[in-house]
C-alpha cells in the first residue's frame, strides 16, 4: 500500500508541477500572474481541442499512432495556454494593466472557457487515446518496486521533470537566468545594462504560461484517462502555492509537488469522516503559509521573491 500510495503521489504530484514551474518561470521576471489556475483550464481546452481534431482525421481508430496522440495535443495545449500568456504580457507590459487584476480576470475566463467548450467538443475515442498518455515503460512490470516507482509513468510526468530541471539550470547557470533574475530583481538596472526588459517579460510569461497549460492536459488526459472534470483551477490555486513553498526555485518545486499531492491524496486513505478529509487537504496551504512565515523571518536572499515581483516597469520613470 505504501508504495501504491507514493507512486499515485508522484504522478497526482505532476498537475502542481506544470503550474508552479511556469509561475516560477514568470515570476522570475517579475510579473506576478494569477491567471496560472486559469491558463491551465485554457491548457487543457486546448488539448481537447488538439485530441478531438486528431482523431477526427483517422479514417480508423485502428490506424492511431501513438506519438501523434500525445504530440498534437502537447502542441494545442502550449499554444492556447502561451496565447493567454501573451494576452497577459500585452495587458501588464504594453497596456501597464495591475497585474493582479489582469490574472485574476485572465483565471475568471479560463474557468468559464472550459465549462463552455469541454460539453461541445466531440470526446469519442478519448479514452483509446488517453492510454498513450498512462503507458510507463514496457520493462516497468518486470521491475518490481522499482519499476513501479519509477518506470511506471506517461509520457507527461518525465516531461514535468525535465523541463523543471532545465529551468532551474537555465535559471541558475545561465547568462540568460541571469538577465531573468535581474529583470525581475531591479528592472531598472537591468536596462540600464542593456537588457531588454520588455522582451524577457514578454517571453518568460509566455514560455511560463505554455508550461502551466500542460499541467490541465495532463489532469485530463492522464490523471482522468480522457474523462472531462471541470475542477483543474482548483489545482491551478495550489500551484500557486507551491511556488512560494519552493521559494523560487524549480528543483525544489519538484520535492514540493510530491509532498503537496500525496497530502491532497492521503485522506482517501484514510478512515476518516468527509469533514475530516476536506480539513487534510488544506495542508499545503497551512504549510506554504508556515513556510512564507519562516522565509520572511530568516530574511535570506536566496529565499524571498524577486524584489520587483508584481510592479510594472515604466521606462520613463528610470
Amino acid at each position: 500500500m505504501f508504495w501504491t500510495f507514493l507512486q499515485r503521489s508522484i504522478r497526482f504530484s505532476t498537475i502542481f508541477l506544470y503550474g508552479a514551474t511556469g509561475e516560477i518561470i514568470t515570476e522570475k521576471s517579475g510579473h506576478l500572474n494569477l491567471g496560472i489556475p486559469g491558463i491551465m483550464c485554457i491548457g487543457a481546452v486546448g488539448g481537447v481541442i488538439g485530441e478531438s481534431l486528431y482523431l477526427k482525421s483517422l479514417a480508423d481508430i485502428s490506424n492511431i499512432n501513438g506519438f501523434a496522440a500525445v504530440f498534437v495535443p502537447i502542441i494545442f495545449a502550449m499554444l492556447f495556454a502561451a496565447l493567454a500568456g501573451l494576452l497577459f504580457s500585452f495587458m501588464t507590459v504594453t497596456l501597464r494593466c495591475n497585474q493582479n487584476v489582469t490574472g485574476l480576470t485572465i483565471t475568471t475566463f479560463g474557468i468559464g472557457f472550459i465549462g463552455f467548450y469541454m460539453n461541445r467538443i466531440d470526446k469519442t475515442n478519448f479514452g483509446i487515446a488517453s492510454t498513450y498518455f498512462t503507458n510507463g515503460f514496457p520493462c516497468a512490470a518486470d521491475a518490481g518496486w522499482f519499476g513501479q516507482m519509477f518506470l511506471s509513468y506517461g509520457t507527461l510526468v518525465y516531461l514535468a521533470i525535465i523541463i523543471a530541471v532545465i529551468a532551474a539550470v537555465v535559471i541558475k547557470r545561465t547568462r540568460t537566468g541571469l538577465n531573468l533574475r535581474a529583470v525581475g530583481e531591479n528592472p531598472a538596472t537591468a536596462d540600464a545594462a542593456g537588457i531588454n526588459v520588455t522582451k524577457y517579460r514578454y517571453i518568460a510569461t509566455i514560455v511560463g504560461s505554455a508550461f502551466a497549460g500542460l499541467g490541465g492536459l495532463f489532469y485530463i488526459m492522464d490523471y482522468l484517462g480522457g474523462n472531462i472534470e471541470y475542477s483543474v483551477d482548483t489545482y491551478g490555486w495550489m500551484a500557486v502555492a507551491l511556488v512560494i513553498f519552493s521559494v523560487w526555485k524549480p528543483n525544489w518545486g519538484i520535492l514540493g509537488s510530491i509532498l503537496f499531492g500525496a497530502l491532497y491524496i492521503a485522506p482517501n486513505y484514510l478512515n476518516v469522516s468527509f469533514s475530516q478529509k476536506e480539513l487534510v487537504k488544506l495542508i499545503p496551504y497551512v504549510v506554504t503559509i508556515i513556510v512564507l512565515i519562516i522565509t520572511s523571518i530568516v530574511n535570506k536572499r536566496e529565499s524571498q521573491p524577486p524584489a520587483a515581483l508584481g510592479t510594472s516597469y515604466f521606462r520613463e520613470e528610470r
